[in-house]
């Protein structure tokens, strides 16, 4: 592969090999491709002028670039040498010529001499005969008789015999040049003109792609500068403009600015320093001269100097009074205040030379418009204008004067008058116009608004709908203006005057009485067929007047009506309606309006999913009612669908009533009696409502309708538990033990039983749990932390027998739960724990390596062999395993959390950047900024991130405890209380303290808002325990 650059510097790919390409070949590679003869081409290869050398011994490889040049003949270059001919061609023959005579050959006659097979055309008489005869028949061998005949000679053939030779065509260029070209030959040159094409066109794309792909190969290999940067230009939007001015400027470091100047130090003579003390004096008292002639002479042609101090205060005075004027004018051309003098200079005009050079040639330009074509309107408005920019308004008004003068029909002319006009003058100036163009809208409504009272602005108009009775826009103003009563017969007028404008009709039938109204909706009905606005009305006519039963008539007819006429329902915009209704409080005529179009347009197979969005979109506007309509409706065509009672219900308990949602639920339990959901929904709303019985009577239901669901039995002990029903519970539990229940009741009896204090019943339970369920870890934890509990009575009554009796229990315990659940992470961390505390931190490090050899890239182990080694002191070893941790869950956000607690406090800042860049939606990290901000005094953004991160995990308890505990120290009442009804809103299960204090046994039945405040005191206490840790 060679490339060539030739003069139009687009590059060409040559596919040749430099060890087997001649110089030569390579020229007839260049010619194929560029059409550069080769007499033309000049390679710039070597001194030797032997075209047979192959190229790779001139020194070109593979990838080789060269230059190719083009000659210009022309100018004052040599003319080219011509092309060598052969002068026989040209030269007559001489006399009784036979060509090959001289070998033996004869005269012979071809069919171009006998001329085609039919009608020979006019041709003139021929005298001459063929070469090597003398009789006048043709015939062969015959000579030459004469000067006549060779001249008559081309004639005869039909062409030159001795025309220059043709390169392309050769001699044969002119045998058909007097036959006629007909369609035949025009059909042959096309079909032989599209195959040329044709195979050009696939030569082409295939040259073209190869060339393609031999530059992009090129420039892959050779990149430019610009592309080699062209990331780093891409990353220069996200820069700053702080960062942009940082950026020093180069400065000249040439060697010719190194050169040290030479420099002298000369003290300054007294002379200067004398006149500049005398230049900074302030003179303030008369020259001599001028004082000994009395003062009344001007000494030297100058002015007096007097006291300079007073001259600048004067000036200072005069500057004050100006602006106090400009500042007490009313003419409403100034925004200048006594104080901010800057205004003023910023909103007064500058009238430069340059600016009114341009007024002058403005005023040119329109003089010659308005002399040219004075009948033309904007012509006189822009001098006017002009006039006015300019600074003079007298001008201006009599330009337009003139203006009103030569175009009086023209009502922007009158306007323009009226606005220059003064206040005394306009209303005459309208009242010209009004009279000249009576019917104009703009100059009546213009003449309304120059008056100051309503009833002489009702006067003006109505003297324009006298003129005008058509005018939708004066019977607006003038109704706006009128009372109740005069307004309703003012449109009573309109209607007529006007019968095909609904508003109009609309305005009537709400100042209208009840049978009225309809009355006029019926009259503007028939004026307006196609009309939507007006059955709208008339739905909400009968709405508002307790008719609610023929809403749905109405709206239900109208839509047929509208159908009949040929118009097409637009869905969407009767939607719109609909929320309209419902915003001006027609809750049946929006209902009405969805149940008859909601359906239109919709395909059978989208219908549930396009009326649910259209649900979900009218609640996120805020049309409640409208979102209400379209579930109801939904659910009379889809009974079955459990999504859709689902939806129904959340929208009802989020903006609805207690009573609609139960009666909702209800509905929807009568459909749907096998959904479970549906069921405890509406027990848990009875029992939010403070109605156990009711609650307990939906639950009873609901077993009726699902015999075996779990989760109902779950769910009436879950109602008897928390009311403190305990032997209740207990019964619901074991019914369910022995209809088969699952590891979920077993679990649950257990936690009853350790609830009432009966330690060997709960035993019981969990080892006969776990011979039915041996791969359900939260009994094998319940079972060790039940011995836990055990161990610590014993240690706070000093039985150490029994103490290690019951760890060495508990240990059992959670080995044989991991023998079955070996990745159980709760379990791994529970022994750690519990060999910590039996045996040292030497065997929970190795209990802790050999669960994370069989999970790996768990980083909840990981954050516990870390706080091991913290515990302990060993900050060198959890530095160690913290880095490890990282390497290994590199997005892990409690792994970052951690890391920026443990690392000195200047480095936390670069550290959070980090973890942000690593997992920047984490709610760990980010409640660990907050942190960084809390403790720096940044309470605003502190606030900031602490909400960001309840708003991500809701369900995590400590991220509410901390901001509780921010909130506390820093925020107002109001903001305590508010994070405190959100976290009881959220109803948060997880988190590490959280969990701790939650499941505890004696805040079991314990609210939100109670297990909140105490996990804020635990966060009090670690945090003096850690502060306390790092004085020592």
């Amino acid at each position: 592969m060679v490339f060539v650059v030739p003069p139009n510097h687009k590059t060409l790919a040559l596919d040749v090999d430099p060890k087997t390409t001649s110089v030569h070949a390579l020229k007839l590679s260049i010619q194929e491709i560029s059409d550069i003869p080769i007499s033309h081409q000049r390679l710039f290869l070597s001194q030797s002028d032997n075209d047979s050398v192959l190229i790779s011994d001139l020194g070109i490889g593979p990838y080789s670039t060269l230059t190719l040049h083009v000659p210009f003949f022309g100018g004052t270059q040599p003319p080219a040498v011509p092309k060598p001919r052969f002068d026989f061609l040209n030269s007559k023959p001489p006399p009784n010529y036979v060509a090959g005579l001289g070998r033996g050959a004869t005269g012979f006659t071809t069919r171009s001499d006998i001329g085609p097979a039919r009608a020979a055309p006019d041709l003139p008489d021929r005298s001459a005969t063929s070469i090597g005869g003398a009789a006048p028949p043709a015939g062969r061998g015959g000579g030459k008789g004469g000067e006549d005949e060779e001249d008559d000679e081309g004639d005869e053939k039909g062409y030159d015999e001795n025309q220059k030779f043709d390169e392309f065509e050769g001699n044969d260029v002119g045998l058909f040049a007097s036959a006629e070209y007909d369609e035949d030959d025009k059909e042959a040159d096309a079909v032989w003109e599209a195959i040329d094409k044709r195979m050009d066109s696939r030569r082409k794309d295939r040259r073209e792609a190869r060339l393609k792909q031999e530059i992009e190969k090129y420039r892959a290999s050779n990149p430019k500068i610009t592309e080699q940067f062209a990331d780093l230009k891409r990353k220069l939007h996200t820069m700053s403009a702080q960062e942009w001015d940082s950026i020093p400027e180069i400065g000249d470091y040439s060697l010719r600015n190194k050169k040290k100047k030479f420099e002298s130090f000369v003290p300054v003579p007294d002379t200067l320093l004398e006149k500049a003390r005398q230049e900074q004096e302030h003179v303030t008292a008369l020259d001599p001269k001028s004082r000994a002639a009395g003062g009344t002479e001007t000494p030297w042609a100058q002015t007096p100097v007097t006291d300079l101090t007073a001259v600048g205060e004067g000036r200072g005075t005069v500057l004050s009074l100006k602006l106090d004027r400009l500042s007490d004018s009313v003419s409403g051309l100034t925004v200048v205040d006594p104080k901010g003098y800057l205004t003023d200079l910023k909103s007064m005009k500058i009238t430069s030379d340059a600016e009114i050079s341009d007024i002058k040639k403005a005023r040119l330009l329109l003089k010659s418009v308005t002399l040219t074509n004075p009948k033309h309107p904007p012509g006189w408005i822009a001098a006017a204008r002009l006039e006015e920019v300019a600074g003079k308004i007298q001008a201006a008004r009599q330009l337009i004067q003139r203006g009103c003068e030569e175009c009086p029909k023209n009502e922007d002319v009158w306007l323009e008058a009226c606005r220059l006009a003064n206040p005394e003058d306009a209303k005459a100036v309208i009242a010209r116009g009004v009279k000249s163009i009576p019917n104009s809208v703009k100059l009546w409504m213009q003449a309304s608004k120059l008056e100051h009272d309503d009833v002489n602005k009702s006067r003006v108009l109505r003297k324009g709908l006298e003129h005008i009775p058509d005018s939708v826009r004066l019977w607006k103003a003038v109704v706006e203006l009128a009372n109740e009563e005069d307004a309703r017969l003012l449109l009573h007028r309109a209607v007529e005057c006007c019968p095909l404008h609904v508003e109009l009709w609309l305005a009537l039938a709400r100042l209208e009485t009840y049978d009225n109204a309809r009355k006029v909706l019926n009259r503007s009905r028939e004026r307006l067929p196609k009309e939507p606005a007006i059955w709208i009305t008339a739905a909400k006519l009968e709405e508002a007047n307790g008719n609610t039963k023929m809403v749905g008539k109405i709206i239900e007819r109208g839509i047929r009506a509208l159908q009949r006429d040929g118009l097409t329902i637009d869905r969407e915009a009767w939607m719109k309606e609909a929320e309209a209704a419902e915003r001006a409080g027609s809750v049946a005529t929006c209902q009405a309006i969805i149940q008859n179009t909601i359906a239109i347009g919709v395909e059978e197979e989208d219908r549930k999913r396009t009326w649910v969005a259209d649900a979900e979109e009218c609640k996120k506007r805020g049309s409640i009612e409208t979102a209400r309509a379209i579930y109801a409706h939904a659910l009379t065509v889809f009974l079955t669908k459990k999504s859709i009672w689902l939806k129904a219900a959340q929208l009802e308990k989020s903006h609805g009533t207690r009573e609609s949602l139960d009666a909702l639920l209800r509905k929807a339990v009568t459909y749907r009696p096998q959904a479970e959901v549906l069921w405890l929904m509406g027990a848990k709303e009875k029992w939010l409502a403070g109605d156990v019985p009711a609650a307990r009577a939906i639950l009873q239901e609901a077993y009726a309708a699902i015999p075996n669901s779990e989760e109902i039995w779950l769910a009436a002990f879950k109602l008897e538990f928390e009311n403190h029903e305990p032997e209740r519970a207990r019964m619901l539990l074991a019914k369910a033990r022995e209809r088969g229940g699952t590891e979920r009741v077993w679990m649950k009896s257990a936690i009853v039983e350790r609830e009432l204090g009966n330690i060997e019943e709960e035993r019981r339970l969990l080892d006969e749990g776990l011979k039915l369920f041996p791969s359900f870890f939260k009994l094998w934890l319940m079972l060790g932390q039940l011995e836990e509990r055990l161990a610590q009575d014993s240690k706070q009554h000093e039985k150490h027998e029994e103490q290690l009796e019951h760890l060495k229990e508990a240990k059992k315990g959670y080995e044989s739960g991991l023998k079955n659940c070996p990745n159980c992470i709760p379990l791994w961390l529970s022994l750690a724990k519990l060999e910590e505390e039996m045996n040292g931190l030497s065997k929970a490090r190795a209990i802790l390596t050999m669960a994370r050899k069989k999970n790996p890239q768990n980083p909840e182990l990981w954050l516990a062999a870390v706080r091991a080694e913290l515990k302990h002191g060993n900050k060198k070893e959890a530095d160690i395993l913290m880095a490890k941790a990282l390497q290994e869950c590199p997005n892990s956000g409690i792994l970052w959390a951690m890391s920026i607690e443990m690392v000195p406090r200047p480095q936390r800042k670069s550290k959070s950047m980090d973890a942000l860049k690593k997992c920047d939606h984490d709610p760990h990290v980010i409640a660990a900024v907050a942190k960084l901000f809390w403790h720096d005094r940044k309470v605003d953004k502190a606030r900031t991130w602490l909400n960001r991160a309840v708003t991500l995990a809701p369900d995590i308890g400590d991220f509410w405890a901390l901001y509780y505990k921010f909130e506390l120290q820093h925020g107002t009442e109001d903001n305590q209380k508010e994070v405190l009804k959100r976290c009881v809103a959220a109803e948060p299960k997880h988190g590490e303290k959280w969990q701790a204090i939650s499941k505890a046994v004696e805040n079991s039945h314990q609210p939100a808002e109670a297990i909140l405040k105490k996990v804020v005191v635990l966060l009090g206490k670690e945090e003096n325990a850690a502060e306390n840790g790092a004085k020592q």
